[in-house]
């Protein structure tokens, strides 16, 4: 991984994925009368929304799928990118925030259970090179265990980063109401953040720690 991209941890930034490619993750779990598609991909937010209608014609075509799944397809993906849209140019505080990442995963007749540390200041992390680089190591050769890890590592980067709008959202609440000047004394959480910054500062965005459990399933 590559060394984390300095920032600090007093002022807020930008609402953006905690990665080098700002892609989302996006899920689809549809039924239509009888049939049922689910699915699990990351999105661009940037590309044309035409692409969305593009993709569901497509998948609709290649899947067999009935007429009717594509303008829910539509309206599902277009949905969760305008939820990521709506937290964009809010303030997200990051802090020096080093947080853990669980993977819990049954892919085919493959199990991954595994628990690391993801440094959310390392802009240039990359969750698909990790899932690539873990695959690797493991010697698993499905083609579809790789990017169920990397989506799985994007969406709690998702979610905490939705919960860094929340955080800097209060932050700027708590300021307006308190005019009065208080010194900021750190608790005893971001003191451990700290701390585990200068642990693990040795160049890389990700840190194991227990045991990764990988068995076939019957």
């Amino acid at each position: 991984m590559k060394s984390p991209a300095s920032a600090s941890w007093k002022a807020p930034l930008k609402f953006r994925m905690p990665t080098a490619e700002n892609l989302i993750p996006i899920r689809l779990d549809i039924e239509v009368d009888g049939q049922r598609y689910k699915d699990a991909f990351t999105w661009n937010p940037y590309d044309p929304d035409s692409e969305v209608v593009m993709f569901a014609k497509r998948t609709v075509k290649d899947l067999k799928l009935s007429p009717g799944f594509l303008p829910q397809i539509v309206q599902s993906i277009q949905s969760q990118l305008a939820t990521f849209r709506s937290y964009e140019g809010q303030d997200m505080y990051v802090g020096d925030k080093i947080i853990p990442i669980k993977l819990d995963l049954q892919v085919n007749h493959i199990v991954i259970r595994d628990q690391f540390l993801w440094d959310l200041n390392n802009f240039d992390s990359d969750p698909e090179e990790f899932a690539r680089t873990l695959c690797k190591d493991l010697g698993i050769e499905d083609p579809e265990v790789e990017p169920a890890i990397a989506f799985a590592i994007r969406e709690q980067l998702y979610e905490i980063a939705i919960q860094n709008v929340t955080t800097a959202r209060e932050n700027r609440i708590s300021k307006k109401g308190r005019r009065a000047a208080e010194h900021f004394t750190p608790s005893k959480a971001s003191g451990a953040a700290l701390d585990l910054m200068k642990l693990f500062s040795f160049g890389s965005s990700v840190v194991r720690e227990g045991k990764l459990v990988l068995r076939e399933s019957i």
